[in-house]
């Protein structure tokens, strides 16, 4: 049987919005909000939380979660993850953002059934049907394009694809930042130097792309508002009522 981890990583430095795992919603710390979301999930087996800072670590030990301590150097989000479960059993590693306190556990579980469903992928990622001008257009969206058997081709922060006529209701398919790994491929993957692409776009995933490894997308329906900044932060308490 497919044992699957969950692993949020959470660091309290930021740029944006320093120790914003830990700022308060409706009573709650964020990385506690997203934490009971992960267990909400149906075929995630465990979750974790890997973090560098011992103030985000006794947070969640003090909701009854599970933490665990890693290095302070650690460069991206999934190094972050290996480093939290090398010495576990599972087969399916699982990177859910700590910034989403609006995560659907229904998501997760579409990530996690993509995976399992297509053996010939080491990771998959979900996505959402986007109309949006804006959002289309702007750089912190990224943008992805998919074959027919709904494998990624690219992602970019670009608008892609390219429509030669005046964009008008064309489809386009917006990435959502949470990642399944299998285990295995994870080894892998965070041995593997940076690639021209991935500098370039400041794209993890396509270094998987760019080495020649299959990324099956989902498509689901999900809207959600990421926090980096104390402004996004507002906004979700508004969502909430809190």
């Amino acid at each position: 049987m497919t044992k699957v981890t969950g692993v949020i990583p959470a660091r309290y430095k930021s740029t944006r919005f320093e120790g914003k795992p830990l700022a308060i919603i409706g009573g709650k710390t964020m990385i506690q909000m997203v934490y009971e979301k992960c267990l909400k999930s149906k075929l995630l087996d465990q979750v974790m939380v890997a973090t560098d800072d011992h103030r985000i670590y006794s947070n969640v030990v003090s909701f009854g979660g599970k933490a665990v301590m890693t290095g302070a150097h650690i460069a991206t989000g999934s190094d972050r993850c290996y480093a939290a479960i090398k010495e576990d059993d599972c087969d399916i590693v699982v990177n859910i953002q700590g910034d989403e306190p609006l995560i659907d556990p229904v998501v997760i579980d579409a990530c996690i059934q993509a995976l399992i469903d297509a053996p010939e992928a080491v990771c998959s990622t979900p996505v959402v049907e986007s109309y949006d001008p804006d959002e289309i257009n702007s750089p912190h969206a990224v943008k992805a394009v998919v074959n027919q058997q709904f494998e990624a081709l690219y992602f970019s922060r670009y608008p892609i694809p390219f429509f030669r006529n005046a964009l008008n209701g064309e489809k386009y398919y917006r990435h959502i930042g949470l990642y399944c790994y299998r285990k295995s491929f994870l080894e892998k993957y965070v041995s593997m130097p940076q690639t021209p692409l991935e500098l370039s776009e400041s794209l993890e995933q396509l270094r998987i792309l760019e080495n020649g490894y299959t990324i099956q997308c989902c498509s689901v329906n999900y809207d959600s508002i990421g926090v980096d900044t104390p402004e996004d932060l507002e906004k979700v308490k508004q969502l909430l009522g809190v």
